[in-house]
């Protein structure tokens, strides 16, 4: 596979990426505390009371009281903010860093923290339509960072992307190529494989909801895949030399 460093794309409606640089501090800290500081009995009860668990979620069974920190509805949130390992969470939030401020610029502050939320959503949603009864609970940003791959995608694919590719060889590429791949290898792994330690149905569920919302909640005027925005040509009059007609125009 390939691992993004950096792109050349340049913020145009914002000056700071501030949402995308919140949420990974949201999950640095959250997974500091959680993996860092608690103990094995805390963390094993947080991933129960807030990663997504299918089968909770859809009443095939229910949490030991003392389990439940939250409505088992938020889950579908609050999983997104969990991580197993650092590989997890640094793999996660290096994608958020290098695509986000860019899906950020495109959509605004307010809507790419929505458009994040429901890409998450998306994600819990379709990994549990792969085993609606499984007792396993899914955690990580993986659905919510998808999405966000998908939209930049749509937006950015001539860019040109700093990628280690097979994590070795650093090459310049224009986005469309790794990450065309990238989502390509999520839709053959869910085919082939389903759902075993990764869940390939979040990711492809965040890759479709991240295609389908950045159409209706980018900015006006912000173009897919790269295109330019022309600004019309003022039309100029003579100073000198009158309208021929009156300031109403003509049909």
């Amino acid at each position: 596979m390939f691992v993004p460093l950096h792109d050349a794309n340049r913020l145009k409606h914002i000056d700071l990426q501030y949402v995308t640089l919140g949420l990974i501090a949201a999950n640095v800290l959250v997974f500091v505390f959680v993996n860092l500081v608690a103990t094995e009995e805390g963390l094993y009860a947080t991933v129960f009371s807030l990663g997504y668990t299918p089968a909770v979620v859809n009443d095939f069974s229910e949490l030991p009281p003392e389990l439940v920190l939250i409505p088992e509805e938020l889950s579908l949130v609050s999983y997104a903010f969990l991580h197993g390992d650092f590989w997890h969470l640094g793999g996660n939030m290096l994608f958020l860093w290098v695509f986000g401020d860019n899906v950020e610029d495109a959509l605004g502050h307010f809507r790419f923290f929505v458009f994040y939320i429901l890409c998450a959503i998306a994600g819990a949603l379709a990994h549990g339509l792969m085993d609606p009864a499984s007792a396993a609970p899914l955690i990580g940003a993986s659905g919510a960072v998808a999405g966000i791959v998908g939209a930049y995608l749509l937006l950015h694919p001539k860019v040109r992307v700093w990628v280690l590719v097979l994590g070795r060889v650093p090459l310049p590429l224009p986005a469309w190529i790794p990450l065309v791949f990238w989502v390509g290898f999520q839709f053959a792994m869910l085919a082939f494989l389903g759902d075993d330690q990764v869940s390939w149905a979040a990711h492809v569920g965040g890759i479709v909801a991240g295609m389908a919302l950045v159409l209706v909640l980018r900015r006006r005027g912000v173009p897919l895949f790269d295109r330019e925005v022309r600004a019309p040509k003022a039309v100029e009059i003579e100073a000198d030399k009158p309208p021929t007609h009156g300031p109403w125009g003509r049909g």
